[in-house]
C-alpha cells in the first residue's frame, strides 16, 4: 500500500467515527476510567513518573503534549467524537464549570489498575478505586447542578461509559517471582473489578462499554523477550482473563436491573489491526530503557505505518482503528453482545 493510499485510508477510518447528523451529540454525557491508553493529563501535576506532558507525545495532537500517551488523539477521543462531542471530554484534572459535570469526565490515570497497589512504584497513580471517588464528586457536582438527585441519576444514566483496566495488573504480574497461576490470578482481579463495576452501577451508571485485555506481550517493549512466542505468550498472561471478563459481563447483565454491559475484544481487534500496518510490532519515538518516549526525543516522520507510539501506546492511527470497531463492529467478535453505536440505542 502506498504512503498515500494508506494516508487516505486513516483519514478515513478517522472521518467515519464521525456521526451522520453533524454536531448532534447521540447521549448526554461520556465518562472514561482506565490507564495509560486514555489518560489525557491526570497524572500531569502528580508526583509520577507515568506522564506524558512532553514532546513528542502530543506532536500530532491540536494542543500539543496534553498528557496523552501517544502522537494525536486516543481510543476515547475518538469514540467521544463518535458520540458527536464536538470537544473532547475533559480530565477530572481540568474539569471545571457545568459543562464537564454535565458532558462527561475522564478519570484515567497511566500505570493504574484494578488492584489498588499497581503502579505505586510509578509514583502516584489513580487506580480504579480512586477514580470511582472521583466520580462521586462528579455525582456531588451534577446534584448540585440539576438540583435533585434523582435527576442527576437519571441524567447519568443515559450517558455512555468506557472502563478499561489490567493491562498494569499484568504488568505487575509479570514481575512477580512469586506469582499464582494465571487462572488465579484473573480470578483475584475479576472478583475485584465485579466489585468495582457493580459500584459504577450503583453511582447510576447503565451503558457501559469494558475493554478486554490487548496483546499485552506483544507490544515493542516486551517483544523481543517474547519473540515468535509473542501470541501464546500473551493469551497466557491475559486469554484467561478476557474469558472471564467476558463472562462476567452475562453476569451482571442478569444481576443489575437495567444494566446494559458490553465486552469490547480489543485483544481480537488488536491482533487484526496490526496486518493494516507496515511497522507493526517497533515503537515510533526514541524511547528509554522503560520503554516510554524520550523526552523532546525523535518522532518517526510516517506515524501512520506505526501500530505503536512508544514501547507500550498505540499511535493515533492505531487508536482510530480500535475505536471504529469498538463503535461499530466489523466482526461479531468485536464486541459482546453489541458494539457501542448499538448500546446508545439499548
Amino acid at each position: 500500500m502506498s504512503k498515500t493510499i494508506f494516508s487516505i485510508f486513516i483519514f478515513l477510518v478517522a472521518v467515519n467515527l464521525v456521526p451522520t447528523v453533524h454536531g448532534k451529540k447521540l447521549v448526554p454525557c461520556f465518562f472514561v476510567f482506565g490507564d495509560s491508553l486514555v489518560d489525557n493529563g491526570n497524572n500531569n501535576d502528580r508526583d509520577t513518573v507515568a506522564n506524558a506532558n512532553f514532546l513528542p507525545y502530543g506532536i500530532d495532537y491540536p494542543n500539543g503534549p496534553t498528557g496523552r500517551f501517544t502522537n494525536g488523539r486516543n481510543v476515547a477521543d475518538f469514540i467521544a467524537e463518535a458520540l458527536g462531542f464536538t470537544d473532547h471530554i475533559p480530565s477530572f484534572a481540568t474539569a471545571k464549570g457545568g459543562d464537564a459535570v454535565v458532558n462527561g469526565t475522564n478519570y484515567a490515570s497511566g500505570s493504574a489498575g484494578i488492584l489498588n497497589g499497581t503502579g505505586k512504584e510509578f509514583g502516584d497513580v489513580i487506580s480504579l478505586d480512586e477514580q470511582l471517588q472521583n466520580h462521586q464528586t462528579t455525582i456531588t457536582r451534577s446534584t448540585s447542578m440539576f438540583g435533585s438527585a434523582h435527576v442527576a441519576k437519571t441524567h447519568l444514566g443515559q450517558c455512555i461509559y468506557y472502563v478499561g483496566m489490567g493491562s498494569n495488573d499484568y504488568a505487575a504480574y509479570t514481575m512477580n517471582p512469586d506469582r499464582p497461576s494465571p487462572d488465579h490470578y484473573a480470578s483475584l482481579l475479576i472478583d475485584n473489578y465485579s466489585r468495582q463495576l457493580r459500584e459504577l452501577y450503583g453511582y447510576g451508571a447503565r451503558k457501559v462499554a469494558v475493554f478486554g485485555l490487548g496483546a499485552i506481550g506483544c507490544v515493542p517493549a516486551t517483544h523481543h523477550v517474547y519473540g515468535t512466542l509473542c501470541m501464546s505468550a500473551t493469551k497466557t498472561m491475559s486469554g484467561v482473563f478476557n474469558t472471564k471478563l467476558r463472562s462476567l459481563i452475562n453476569v451482571l447483565n442478569q444481576d443489575l436491573d437495567g444494566a446494559k454491559f458490553t465486552y469490547i475484544d480489543t485483544f481480537g481487534i488488536a491482533a487484526s489491526k496490526t496486518t493494516s500496518f507496515r511497522y507493526p510490532d517497533l515503537e515510533c519515538c526514541t524511547v528509554n530503557v522503560g520503554g516510554t518516549c524520550i523526552p523532546q526525543g525523535v518522532a518517526c516522520r510516517d506515524r501512520a505505518y506505526f501500530a505503536y507510539f512508544d514501547g507500550y501506546h498505540p499511535t493515533e492511527a492505531a487508536a482510530a482503528v480500535l475505536a471504529k470497531r469498538a463503535f461499530a463492529a466489523r466482526s461479531p467478535s468485536d464486541a459482546y453482545p453489541f458494539d457501542i453505536q448499538h448500546l446508545v440505542q439499548v
